[in-house]
């Protein structure tokens, strides 16, 4: 079992950058393949990225490619989401999420979850 602390986010004008970290206790953190999602006000939860338990994939979704990108340091027990060139439209609560299933963005997989951050981002 994995418990999973996120931390970094923020309010950041439009074309900004913020990276926001998911902290993670537990022995078994470097066996789960870790997401990243998000859900604005009134729209269902939706997948960002993943990262490979041992960091060697990444996965994103269209809307985020080639502005986001996900990395790990199993050593410190934490994955990282860098975002660059934010748009307000990125405005939504960023959850960090544990499966066992690497490659996955459904988002019923994944079995651990953080409590969120925000993040806006202000045009």
């Amino acid at each position: 079992q994995v418990q999973l602390v996120e931390s970094g986010g923020g309010l950041v004008q439009a074309g900004g950058s913020l990276r926001l970290s998911c902290a993670a206790s537990g022995r078994t953190f470097s066996s789960y393949s870790i997401g990243w999602f998000r859900q604005a006000p009134g729209k269902e939860r939706e997948f960002v990225g993943a990262i490979t338990s041992i960091g060697d994939s990444t996965y994103y979704a269209d809307s985020v490619k080639g502005r986001f990108t996900i990395s790990r340091d199993n050593a410190k027990n934490t994955v990282y989401l860098q975002m660059i060139s934010l748009k307000p439209e990125d405005t939504a609560v960023y959850y960090c999420a544990g499966t066992n299933i690497m490659g996955t963005t459904a988002t019923k997989l994944y079995a651990y979850w953080g409590q969120g951050t925000q993040v806006t981002v202000s045009s």
